[in-house]
C-alpha cells in the first residue's frame, strides 16, 4: 500500500460517514475553524472531520504545497466552505498573515487546530545544533505563535474558543534518537497546560492531543512502505492509527461536548503507550 493509497482510503472512509450526524464527534455547526498543516496526514484528517461536523474551514499549509488544493475539494464536498492559506507558520510574520487572512473570509475564528510540526532524528551525542534549533521552532515556536494570535482574537471577541495542539506520545515517551522532538512536544504540552491556566477566565479552553503511530505520508516516507505496513499487527490494537481517529478528537475537543474540559492532554494511541506492558 502506498501513501497516496492509503490518503486515498482515508478520504473514502470519511466520505462514507459523510451526513450520518449521530456519527460525528460534536455539533460545530456555525463554527468556523482554522487548522494549520492541513495539507495531508493528521491535519487534513482534522480538517475533514471538523467539515463532516459541520464546520466552516480555513486550512493552512506550507507555500507552494502539492497537497493543500486536495484537501480542500474534499472539504467542499462535505457541504462546508474552505479557504486555503498558504504561509510558513514555523515564523510569526506568516502566522499574522494567515490570521489576517482567515478573519477577513471569516469574520471570526471559534476554533484553532494546530498541527506543524519539524522531526529530525539523530544520536544525542551527533545532533547538530541547528537541527535542535529548527524542530524546537517548527514544532514548538510556531504552537506559541499559532496560540497567541488565535488566544487574543478569542479574548478581544469575547465567547470562549477552543485551541486544540496536536502533540505526541513523545511527550512522555523519551524515545532515542528523537531528542528534539521530545523535547518539543513536552514543551508544547506544558505551553498548552499554561495557556489554559490563563484563560480559562475567558472560557477559552486550550487542550492537547497525543497521537500514537498514525499511518501517514509523513511515517511512510520515514520508515518505508513496507515497515508500516507490517508494524499494525505488532501493535496493541491490532492495527495502525489512521488520520481520523485523530480528527475525530480534535471535533470532540472542539465541540460544546468538551466545554468543561481544558489543560488536558487526550491520547489517541490504540494502547501504544501500554504496548511494553501487556501482560505475556
Amino acid at each position: 500500500m502506498t501513501a497516496k493509497s492509503r490518503d486515498d482510503i482515508d478520504s473514502e472512509n470519511t466520505a462514507g460517514r459523510r451526513g450520518r450526524r449521530g456519527s460525528c464527534n460534536g455539533d460545530l455547526r456555525g463554527k468556523k475553524a482554522l487548522v494549520t498543516g492541513a495539507g495531508r496526514g493528521i491535519g487534513r484528517g482534522c480538517a475533514l472531520e471538523l467539515a463532516r461536523c459541520g464546520a466552516d474551514l480555513v486550512v493552512n499549509d506550507r507555500p507552494r504545497s502539492p497537497d493543500l488544493p486536495a484537501t480542500v475539494e474534499d472539504v467542499q464536498k462535505t457541504g462546508r466552505s474552505c479557504l486555503a492559506v498558504e504561509a510558513d507558520v514555523f515564523d510569526r510574520s506568516p502566522c499574522e498573515a494567515l490570521f489576517a487572512d482567515a478573519l477577513r473570509e471569516m469574520g471570526r475564528i471559534d476554533v484553532v487546530v494546530s498541527n506543524p510540526a519539524c522531526s529530525v532524528r539523530g544520536d544525542f551525542l551527533d545532533f547538530h545544533p541547528s537541527d535542535f534549533e529548527r524542530v524546537i521552532q517548527g514544532t514548538l515556536t510556531s504552537g506559541f505563535h499559532i496560540g497567541q494570535l488565535a488566544a487574543r482574537h478569542m479574548v478581544d471577541r469575547g465567547g470562549g474558543g477552543k485551541i486544540v495542539f496536536i502533540s505526541s506520545v513523545h511527550a512522555k515517551m523519551p524515545y532515542a534518537r528523537s531528542v528534539a522532538y521530545n523535547a518539543a512536544k513536552a514543551g508544547l504540552n506544558h505551553m498548552a497546560f499554561t495557556m489554559a491556566s490563563e484563560l480559562a477566565g475567558h472560557h477559552i479552553n486550550v487542550n492537547c492531543i497525543e497521537p500514537g503511530w498514525i499511518d501517514t505520508p509523513g511515517e511512510r516516507q520515514s520508515f518505508g512502505d513496507a515497515r508500516i505496513d507490517a508494524a499494525g499487527s505488532e501493535l496493541p490494537w491490532g492495527r495502525m492509527g489512521t488520520p481520523s481517529d485523530v480528527g475525530r478528537a480534535a471535533a470532540f475537543l472542539a465541540s460544546s461536548d468538551a466545554d468543561y474540559i481544558t489543560g488536558a492532554s487526550l491520547r489517541v494511541d490504540g494502547a501504544f503507550w501500554l504496548k511494553n506492558m501487556l501482560s505475556e
